[in-house]
């Protein structure tokens, strides 16, 4: 039998610096999806960094087994920033100082989640309605960590008419910030509407530290587009992982000069099968076919057909009936014959829930 124990002792060895530029794509903290058998997938297809899932600072103090699984690690799972989130600055720098004795060294704190169960908290993007909160939560970590190793993600502000998010970049690289990635969405607009990526532009000119783009980077078109467009130090992929994880080989082809193109069949298969893999190696193949129902239609979710599949996936017994399954199903929306035939995939657009926080307290 499998230990419960996660993979967190010791945390891999991580490099004194984060990889940075328009080469180095890095895979965004993804509450519920960006799990340590994702983020290999990740690396794999080319992500040059990767970011956990949200942390709760509470939750590490009550030193909730759950928290610690969404840490789980392994020794090929670096760069690695582990994402934290929370309102309170002692609880905050405390987590730093428990997570570098595990071997943890990269931080960033999340002021962009406008998920209710977290804006309750006063954390997430509720922090940018208490600047000077915010700041001593940053300080906090700032302090606790080695120089130049805390980050922060931020939305445009809480509301449409309250946007201040420059304001408090600009304290953040006072303070001692590394970099900051920001989602130009109020937390008002939710994943609505179009990302403002004249506010990336702006924080690439205002600010002396480097700046990541987020927000509709759902292609690697919309990847390099976005550097171009504002000058960005980097992107982070986010939802446009999520259906294919493969986004960072093709950014790094366009930046080659070669064309991305539609996925093919049999590629959309291999990476379906090799997520799989990965939950089954990194946990347990029970675990792999109880999560085939969400995830596999997660990659397809656009296609003619899904309802069936789920139907199918859930009668799924073995791992290794996914292969007949999976061809059975792709053979049937390819607009072309065999592997090689291209499967034109939509956006994912996670419910907001799905950003749920992992590893918070049983009474919060």
């Amino acid at each position: 039998m499998k230990s419960l124990r996660p993979r967190v002792e010791p945390a891999p060895q991580q490099p004194e610096k984060l990889p940075l530029g328009w080469d180095k794509p890095w895979l965004a903290p993804l509450a519920g999806y960006s799990d340590l058998p994702f983020r290999t997938l990740c690396r794999e297809e080319g992500a040059a960094c990767c970011v956990t899932e949200m942390v709760s600072a509470k939750g590490l103090w009550y030193d909730g087994l759950n928290t610690w699984k969404v840490l789980e690690t392994v020794p090929w799972d670096s760069p690695l920033v582990v994402q934290l989130f929370g309102a309170e600055a002692d609880c905050l720098g405390w987590a730093v100082r428990r997570l570098r004795a595990q071997g943890f060294a990269w931080f960033d704190l999340n002021m962009g989640c406008s998920v209710p169960k977290v804006a309750r908290q006063g954390a997430g993007s509720a922090m940018l309605r208490d600047l000077d909160n915010a700041l001593a939560c940053a300080k906090a970590m700032i302090d606790a960590a080695a120089p130049g190793h805390v980050s922060f993600k931020l939305r445009l502000g809480v509301r449409n008419d309250a946007v201040n998010w420059l304001d408090c970049a600009l304290r953040l690289e006072d303070a001692g910030a590394g970099l900051v990635t920001l989602h130009p969405r109020t937390a008002q607009e939710g994943f609505g509407g179009q990302a403002h990526w004249e506010a990336i532009a702006e924080a690439k000119r205002r600010l002396g530290i480097p700046v990541l783009a987020s927000g509709d980077l759902f292609t690697a078109e919309d990847g390099v587009r976005c550097l171009k467009e504002t000058g960005a130090d980097g992107v982070m992929y986010a939802r446009g992982a999520l259906t294919r994880p493969s986004i960072f080989r093709e950014h790094a082809a366009l930046l080659r000069g070669e064309p991305a193109g539609e996925i093919p069949a049999g590629e959309l298969r291999r990476l379906i099968r090799r997520h799989m893999e990965l939950i089954g190696s990194l946990g347990s193949e029970d675990n792999a076919l109880y999560r085939l129902r969400s995830i596999v239609p997660r990659y397809v979710r656009s296609l003619p057909g899904v309802r069936l599949l789920r139907q199918r996936l859930c009668a799924c017994q073995r791992l290794e009936e996914l292969d007949g399954i999976l061809d059975d199903f792709l053979a049937g929306c390819a607009s072309g014959a065999g592997d090689a035939a291209p499967v034109k995939l939509d956006k994912f657009d996670p419910p907001e829930p799905s950003c749920r926080p992992a590893g918070l307290p049983e009474e919060e």
